[in-house]
C-alpha cells in the first residue's frame, strides 16, 4: 500500500472515531468521578518530622490508597491537584533549601504523584515560596522571567495550568493557562449497552492573587497577577474553542461572598458564577467542602457540594482527605449535560471512626500505599539526619499549648530572635530609626487545627534544627514595618478577633475561641508593651489598655514592629499592613534567623525570654467559659502561670474541654 493510501486510511479511521463521539445518540449516560487532592504540602509520608515518629493521620501515601480505591469503584475517573504541593514539610525544605535537587531530579512529592498518575494540576500560593527559579526547575516549566530557567528540568508527568500569573517581561502566562485532557470512558446507551467513547475535559487553573504581597520579595517586578474572574473571562473563550465536553476550574482558593475585587484571596464563589465552568476544585482554606464550615453561605449546598449550582469539592489538607465529585452525565442535543440531581460531592478522609466505636476510640486509618515510601528512602533518611543537627540547649519548655489563653513560651523565643536581628540590622539602612522602639510580633502556627498533635512542644534540653523548624513552621522571611500607636492598637484589635464575644450574664456554656478565625493570624507582640483584651466588648473595641514600659501608648507614638513578609505585605488583612510601611525586608528566613540566634546563645533560660505581654480583662461570668485543647496538658497551663485554667472533660480522643475563669489573672 502506498504512503498516500496509508495516510488516507488513517484519516478515515480518525474521522470515524470523531463521528462516534459527536454522533452519540441522546439518552446515553455516563458516571464520571473527578478526584482531587489539595494542600498536600509535600507530606509524602505519614511521618511527623518534629516528633520523629510515624503519624497515620496524614500523608499522601495514604491518600494514594483512597485514590486507588476510588478508581476501583468508578470506571471513569480523572485526578487533579489544586496546589500547595511542593512546600510545607521538612522534606520539602530539604530538597529546596538544604540540598537542592539537580535539574535531572524530580521532587519526592511529584515522584509519588506520578506513581499514582495525575491528569493535571495548578500552582498554589506556597509554590512561589522558594522563588521562581526553583518553581521553574521543579515543575519542569521553562519561564521567561527574571531568575527563571530556560531549560526544561525534570518535573511532574502531568500538565500544570495557571491562568492568572504572567511574566513581567512579555505579558505571557508563566504556565499554560489551560489544556484539554482526553480519556476514553465507559457509557451506557438507552437500551443498556456499554460503549466506550472519548471524553474531553478542559482544565484551567488559578492561584490566590495576594501572592504578590505574600511573596513580594520573590515576585515583585518579575510577574503580574490577575483576578481569578478576570483570568477566567480572558481564557475560557480560548478553551471553549477546543470544544471540550466539560470544563473544570482548578482554583487554589476557597469561598468568600464578600464584594468581589481582583485581589480577592478566596474567589471560588465568584468563579462558580462565570458561565462555562462545569465543575470547581477548591483548596487553600485547609478545610473540607462540602462540609459544615460553609453551611450558611448564600447559594451554597454544603451537604451535596454545589456552589451556585456548580459541583465543587475541597479535599482537606496534608494528605488527610480525597475530594470526589461524582458527575452523572446525560447526552442531550449532541452534548454532555450534567444531571445535577444525580451528581454530588464528598470528602473522603483517610481516617474514620470504626462502625459502632465509642467517641473516644481512635479512628481507623487506611493503609499506606506500598509503592510510595520506597521512592524516597534515601531522601527521607537524609532529611531526618539534617533536622537532628544540634544547635543549642533550652532550660525552658517552649510550647504552643494554651497559646490562645496566654502561654507565650513558644512565641517569646521567636520574638527575641526577631527583635535582636532588627535592632542590629535596621540602623545600617535606616539610621533615622535608630531610637524608635522595636517590638516583635509572632503567631502560634500550630494550635490544634490539625488535631490534638498539631501543637509546638519543645521540651527542655537539647535543641536541634527540627526544633527550630517546629518553633517557626513556615519558610517566611523576616520583615519590619514602621507604625504608630494607633496602628499598633489596630493590629492587636485584629488579632483579638480570635475570641468570641462573651456575655457575662449568660448562664450557659460559652466557647472562648472563634474557630473561624485562624490561629496563624493571632499575632502576640512583645518588646516592652503590655495590653489587655476585654472579650466582653465587640470586635474593634477590645484592647482596653496598651502601655509601653508602663506608660500609656499614644496614637502618634512611633514603633517598628518585626513580623514576616506574609503579614507585612497584607496577609491576614491587618489594617495598615499592605507592604507600603516596610522598612526592612530581610533576605534571611525567620526560621534561619531563629536557628542562628539559638546557636549564638548556646543555652536559653527563662531570663532570656520576655514575660507574657497581655492578659484578659477580668470578667465575672455566670456560666462557664470553655475551649478545646489537647488532653493531659494541665501541667503546661500551671507551669505557664495560667492557674485560672482547669480540665473539664477528657474526650478520650486526644482532645479535652478546659474551662477558664476570666475573673482571675
Amino acid at each position: 500500500m502506498s504512503s498516500r493510501l496509508v495516510a488516507l486510511a488513517v484519516l478515515a479511521l480518525l474521522a470515524g472515531c470523531a463521528s462516534q463521539s459527536t454522533k452519540l445518540p441522546d439518552g446515553v449516560r455516563a458516571k464520571v468521578a473527578i478526584l482531587e487532592t489539595t494542600d498536600v504540602h509535600s507530606n509524602v509520608l505519614s511521618y511527623d518530622y518534629y516528633k520523629l515518629k510515624p503519624d497515620s493521620t496524614l500523608g499522601y501515601e495514604r491518600t494514594a490508597t483512597l485514590i486507588r480505591r476510588a478508581r476501583a469503584e468508578f470506571p471513569n475517573t480523572f485526578l487533579f491537584d489544586s496546589g500547595d504541593t511542593i512546600q510545607g514539610s521538612v522534606l520539602a525544605d530539604y530538597q529546596a533549601l538544604v540540598k537542592p535537587i539537580a535539574c535531572d531530579q524530580e521532587l519526592a512529592i511529584y515522584r509519588a504523584m506520578d506513581t499514582i498518575g495525575y491528569d493535571g494540576g495548578t500552582a498554589g500560593n506556597h509554590e512561589f515560596n522558594y522563588g521562581l527559579g526553583f518553581l521553574s526547575q521543579a515543575t519542569g516549566t521553562p519561564m521567561n522571567v527574571d531568575g527563571g530557567r530556560t531549560d526544561r528540568c525534570a518535573g511532574p508527568h502531568f500538565p500544570l495550568v495557571l491562568a492568572n500569573v504572567d511574566s513581567a517581561r512579555d505579558g505571557q502566562p508563566i504556565f499554560k493557562p489551560w489544556t484539554v485532557v482526553t480519556k476514553t470512558i465507559e457509557a451506557t446507551t438507552a437500551d443498556g449497552k456499554t460503549i466506550r467513547v472519548p471524553l474531553k475535559i478542559g482544565i484551567i487553573g488559578f492561584t490566590p492573587p495576594p501572592i504578590m504581597q505574600w511573596d513580594k520579595q520573590n515576585l515583585a517586578g518579575k510577574v503580574t497577577v490577575t483576578g481569578v474572574v478576570e483570568a477566567a473571562q480572558k481564557y475560557l473563550p480560548q478553551l471553549q474553542a477546543q470544544h471540550p465536553d466539560l470544563i473544570v476550574a482548578i482554583l487554589h482558593g476557597g469561598l468568600d461572598t464578600a464584594p468581589y475585587t481582583p485581589a480577592m484571596e478566596n474567589g471560588g464563589w465568584y468563579l462558580a458564577g462565570v458561565p462555562g465552568i462545569d465543575a470547581l476544585l477548591l483548596g487553600h482554606a485547609h478545610t473540607e467542602f462540602p462540609g459544615p464550615h460553609y453551611a450558611d453561605m448564600k447559594d451554597v449546598d454544603a451537604q451535596r457540594g454545589f456552589v451556585r449550582g456548580v459541583p465543587a469539592v475541597m479535599g482537606g489538607f496534608f494528605g488527610k482527605d480525597l475530594g470526589v465529585i461524582e458527575l452523572a452525565l446525560d447526552r442531550q442535543q449532541g452534548r454532555w449535560v450534567i444531571d445535577r440531581s444525580g451528581s454530588h460531592s464528598e470528602v473522603r478522609p483517610i481516617c474514620v471512626a470504626a462502625p459502632g466505636a465509642s467517641k473516644s476510640a481512635k479512628p481507623e486509618c487506611v493503609p499506606a500505599d506500598p509503592q510510595i515510601a520506597p521512592l524516597l528512602d534515601q531522601t527521607q533518611a537524609a532529611a531526618i539526619a539534617y533536622v537532628n543537627t544540634p544547635i543549642g540547649e533550652s532550660r525552658v519548655r517552649l510550647s504552643s499549648y494554651f497559646a490562645d489563653e496566654g502561654n507565650m513560651t513558644a512565641l517569646a523565643v521567636v520574638n527575641a530572635a526577631q527583635a535582636d536581628y532588627v535592632r542590629r540590622e535596621l540602623p545600617r539602612t535606616h539610621p533615622e530609626l535608630r531610637d524608635v522602639p522595636v517590638l516583635s510580633s509572632a503567631a502560634a502556627f500550630r494550635t490544634g487545627f490539625g488535631g490534638p498533635d498539631d501543637y509546638t512542644d519543645v521540651a527542655a534540653g537539647s535543641l536541634t534544627l527540627r526544633r527550630a523548624a517546629d518553633l517557626y513552621f513556615y519558610p517566611n522571611t523576616l520583615a519590619a514595618v514602621k507604625t504608630d500607636g494607633a496602628g499598633l492598637k489596630a493590629w492587636l484589635e485584629k488579632s483579638a478577633e480570635r475570641f468570641n464575644l462573651i456575655d457575662p450574664n449568660k448562664t450557659i456554656e460559652q466557647p472562648l475561641i472563634n474557630d473561624k478565625y485562624p490561629g496563624f493570624n493571632v499575632d502576640q507582640i512583645q518588646g516592652g508593651i503590655h495590653y489587655v483584651i476585654d472579650v466582653s466588648k465587640p470586635v474593634g473595641q477590645r484592647i482596653t489598655a496598651l502601655t509601653y514600659h508602663g506608660k500609656p501608648v499614644t496614637p502618634e507614638q512611633p514603633f517598628v514592629v518585626v513580623t514576616n513578609n506574609y503579614r507585612a505585605s497584607g496577609g491576614g488583612h491587618f489594617p495598615g499592613l499592605d507592604g507600603s510601611s516596610i522598612v526592612l525586608a530581610a533576605p534571611d528566613g525567620t526560621r534561619e534567623i531563629l536557628a542562628d540566634w539559638l546557636k549564638q546563645k548556646k543555652r536559653i533560660d527563662a531570663s532570656d525570654l520576655e514575660a507574657r505581654s497581655w492578659q484578659f480583662a477580668p470578667i465575672k461570668t455566670r456560666g462557664p467559659i470553655v475551649f478545646t485543647g489537647a488532653s493531659g496538658k494541665q501541667d503546661v497551663a500551671n507551669a505557664a502561670g495560667l492557674t485560672n485554667i482547669r480540665l473539664s472533660q477528657d474526650h478520650g480522643d486526644g482532645t479535652a474541654t478546659y474551662t477558664i475563669d476570666l475573673s482571675k489573672r
